[in-house]
């Protein structure tokens, strides 16, 4: 009896050429991710507003800020754990719908306890959506064009950070904070509709854990129009469905050093990262600058960020994660330390521009490198926690933040002390050199699972 024709459907994807079902894919997925740094850079816009309507301190105000990463801390453990065992696509889709509705209701909060209450629930929604669409994204990227596109594909979070300083600047002077929120609330639930009709499952999800035949040859189709796949084929990808808790695993089989030193690395960055978003356009508002000035200099932020992205990602596809992202945090950190200086407008705009492009930018090149660190069924899970970890960094930074302008810190004594968590990430980065190598080995040796039997 002949033996099944066995395809690795890790090898179609790796030596598939991007085509029109790849630039669908990968542009939905970075329309969804311009929610995460829409609502990032939105909040910190209209914050200003919001402290004079409801009448707050910065302490109160950074309750608000807050708020919404511990609503994202949430969802990026829960919908990333859900994601490796049910699946990239219904979490996606299932943290979409609910963090669009959520956001519209926000611009209903009437009081400071309504406002954190929906910014939480907002926030959960929004947490899973990063670990389940980075992982998806890897898993449908030619290995040749993996780290680049998922880099690119990650600056939808800039690109919506950006938009944000664009539409708030548009409606908070005509229509007031409020409609800031409603703008954010209805594009997601667009998104959606279009994820429910053509969004993909990841291949390599389906064979470890629906091996669900007809929806791989389907997909794979749509990859490889060429590839003629016989009926009893068996669809193979080069690893084992594992059992047992996600989170233990991210510490077993070799991963302990690097999984703690990329908890320690997004902690630090996105504290630096959700310090400068939601925080420059408040300290240069109370600084004496027009509202429209101040929401440029975050705009800035996150135009650098973009910028960085792009950039980052070349460059990481040339001479590999580490030697890049050391040197970026460790510039960034130089950055920061000078925005609290008396500078003129065009070179305060540089300066925050760099700090984007070395912070911001570096966030995405993290995302990317978790991807890369975790198998299949712990990527989610793993992208997850790194980012909730780094969620924990930012949620700590608001309050803190929050206590040292309202007791009168200076602004280059407050961009002095968040120029630190940048220099550990950059000694972090370099001392994860030898685990990223060692995982790479590692990888390269998995067991084959296979679907169709």
């Amino acid at each position: 009896m002949d033996r099944p024709e066995s395809i690795n459907v890790a090898e179609v994807v790796d030596r598939s050429r991007i085509g029109a079902f790849h630039i669908g894919v990968f542009t939905l997925c970075a329309a969804c991710l311009i929610l995460d740094g829409f609502d990032v850079q939105a909040v910190g816009f209209v914050a200003p507003d919001i402290r004079k309507e409801l009448m707050l301190d910065a302490t109160q105000l950074s309750y608000v800020t807050t708020s919404g990463l511990v609503g994202i801390l949430i969802g990026a453990l829960f919908f990333g754990s859900l994601g490796d065992r049910m699946g990239r696509r219904p979490m996606l889709i299932i943290a979409t719908i609910c963090f669009s509705i959520l956001t519209l209701l926000t611009g209903f909060a009437g009081s400071l306890s309504q406002l954190v209450v929906l910014r939480v629930l907002a926030g959960i929604g929004l947490g899973g959506i990063m670990p389940n669409l980075v992982a998806l994204v890897g898993e449908y990227s030619p290995k040749r064009w993996r780290v680049l596109v998922m880099m690119l594909i990650q600056n939808g979070f800039n690109l919506g950070a950006v938009l944000g300083g664009v539409v708030a600047a548009q409606l908070v002077p005509r229509f007031g904070w409020r409609a800031v929120f409603y703008f954010g609330g209805i594009i997601p639930l667009v998104i959606a509709l279009f994820m429910v009709f053509f969004l993909p499952e990841s291949l390599q999800f389906l064979v470890l854990r629906t091996k669900d035949k007809g929806a791989i040859r389907r997909w794979l189709g749509r990859i490889d129009p060429t590839l003629q796949a016989p009926s009893s084929a068996v669809y193979v990808v080069p690893e084992k469905p594992r059992e047992g808790v996600p989170m233990t695993r991210l510490f077993e089989e070799g991963r302990a050093t690097g999984t703690t030193l990329l908890w320690v690395i997004n902690f630090m960055n996105i504290l630096n990262l959700y310090f400068l978003a939601q925080w420059l356009p408040v300290v240069f508002r109370d600084a004496g600058f027009s509202q429209t000035n101040a929401i440029w200099v975050g705009t800035t932020l996150q135009i650098g960020g973009f910028v960085g992205t792009l950039l980052l990602g070349w460059w990481i596809s040339l001479v590999g994660y580490v030697r890049v992202m050391t040197v970026s945090f460790a510039v960034g950190a130089i950055a920061i330390a000078l925005i609290g200086q008396p500078w003129s407008f065009g070179v305060l705009f540089a300066i925050v521009f760099v700090a984007g492009f070395c912070i911001v930018g570096g966030q995405g090149a993290l995302n990317a490198l978790a991807a890369a660190f975790y198998p299949t069924d712990l990527r989610s899970t793993g992208i997850g926690y790194a980012l909730g970890i780094g969620r924990v960094g930012g949620i700590v930074g608001q309050p803190i933040a929050g206590f040292l302008i309202d007791r009168g810190l200076l602004a280059r004594q407050l961009f002095l002390a968040a120029s630190g968590p940048a220099v550990v990430s950059a000694a972090a980065m370099f001392a994860l050199r030898r685990r990223v190598r060692a995982q790479g080995q590692n990888a390269a040796a998995q067991e084959v699972a296979v679907a169709g039997h």
